[in-house]
């Protein structure tokens, strides 16, 4: 997994007697793949951000029931693709752009608030008589596909230039008491992924895309200090179904190319 960022050690111990031994963040140091294989689309894969924790529950004398898992929120979104002279579509999150909210949840779309439901949570269901000791892991990565033509147009000539990514991501993991919706914050992470390619449309298919810098990403940041959640974090839309794809001309008026999928 490369350059591994951890905290481990000394383990911390939370309210309630939770504890947390270990954490661990890292991004894949491996460049964006991009795959050319298809005329109508350009595709690339981005490396993996990868996060685990090892927790510790303490016996729960009580029949309640605790989640420990992840929640992640997008909190900066830049994703541009440009056409040459005519325009870029953009996907956008307008919320968010205009300082509405402080982030927006990247939820499953399903288990909200949490990442996912598989590795990325773990329920314990009291009354426990002994110690609860698990692993929860999660991982992300980006696998779009950006059209060779311009997306408003009926001809499917190529006239790629330029796709532009920039995100940015806040994670947390969180125990929850379900019975009385107490939530405490066990660890944030900070992690961003940048992403340019060059395009160059008039070359034959497989030879058009160059990765440029940054070709390895930057290590997340385990964040010594915790950081609250934003309500918008814990609640829908996801990002997924708040973003819009905007077609964005040199000349004229901005056009909606895919609404959101939630209003």
């Amino acid at each position: 997994m490369g350059c591994i960022q951890s905290i481990g050690g000394k383990a911390r111990v939370f309210r309630e007697g939770i504890t947390v031994i270990d954490v661990k963040a890292s991004i894949d140091p491996v460049p964006t793949s991009i795959d050319e294989s298809s005329n109508v689309v350009l595709r690339y894969r981005t490396p993996h951000f990868r996060a685990s924790a090892q927790v510790i529950m303490p016996p729960i004398p009580k029949k309640e029931t605790w989640i420990v898992g992840w929640i992640q929120a997008c909190s900066h979104m830049e994703f541009y693709n440009q056409y040459g002279e005519q325009g870029m579509s953009s996907w956008e999150l307008p919320d968010l752009q205009e300082g509405k909210i402080q982030a927006i949840s990247d939820s499953d779309g399903v288990n909200y608030p949490w990442y996912g439901n598989t590795t990325e949570t773990c329920t314990i269901v009291g009354p426990t008589n002994r110690d609860s000791k698990f692993i929860i892991s999660m991982n992300d990565n980006f696998y779009p596909s950006v059209t060779w033509a311009v997306p408003v147009s009926e001809s499917n000539v190529a006239k790629l230039t330029n796709i532009h990514r920039d995100q940015s991501f806040t994670t947390w993991l969180v125990a929850t008491n379900m019975s009385t919706n107490d939530m405490i914050i066990l660890q944030t992470l900070h992690w961003r992924m940048q992403l340019s390619i060059e395009v160059n449309p008039n070359r034959p298919l497989g030879q058009r895309a160059r990765l440029r810098e940054p070709i390895v990403q930057d290590q997340p940041k385990i964040l010594s200090k915790n950081e609250p959640i934003p309500p918008s974090a814990l609640v829908k839309p996801n990002a997924n179904d708040a973003q819009v794809l905007m077609w964005r001309p040199k000349y004229g008026q901005p056009l909606v190319v895919i609404p959101p999928k939630h209003r």
